[in-house]
């Protein structure tokens, strides 16, 4: 198969990437980066063997990618972040509403930094990508009830924090 099919058929997950690259990494910056060491992981695999199933198997890369880049960070001093530099009004409508939004957006990417990795891949995987539990463990060589259990138990750890936070479900 050629590059252009690689780009035909990765074109229309490159949100789906973006947005569990986003949930994987600490900034913006490091999800670009993860999103971009994720195409170009994807288009060596693609030259030996496309994939049946595209859109999980880019997930699966990005998981996968996120993971080095923990374990490299692990034995590098962490990064400071300015929790203010994150925040982008996208509408003049509703400034107060969208200002709004962009904090509980980062109060609950915050909360989800402070569960335990397996239980932030789970919800990651399954409530912001949409995949199921079967997917995610086939995904993350898991099993199913493994799965559901990390997203349990993650919830409720995730509520209780946001709720520490002030932040209401209304």
């Amino acid at each position: 198969m050629s590059d252009d099919e690689f780009l035909q058929a990765m074109d229309e997950h490159l949100d789906l990437v973006y947005n569990l690259a986003r949930r994987l990494a600490r900034s913006r910056t490091q999800a670009e980066d993860l999103v971009q060491e994720t195409y170009l992981r994807a288009l060596r695999g693609w030259r030996r063997r496309p994939p049946d199933d595209v859109r999980a198997w880019l997930a699966t890369i990005c998981l996968n990618t996120a993971r080095a880049g923990w374990r490299h960070e692990s034995v590098r001093p962490v990064e400071v972040l300015d929790p203010d530099a994150g925040m982008t009004l996208t509408s003049r409508s509703d400034t107060a509403g969208e200002a709004m939004q962009g904090l509980v957006r980062d109060q609950v990417h915050r909360a989800l930094w402070q569960l335990p990795p397996p239980q932030r891949e789970a919800i990651t995987l399954m409530d912001l990508c949409g995949f199921t539990a079967a997917e995610v463990a086939a995904m993350t060589d898991t099993p199913r009830g493994t799965i559901l259990a990390r997203v349990h138990r993650g919830h409720k750890k995730l509520a209780e924090l946001l709720q520490r936070q002030g932040v209401t479900s209304e």
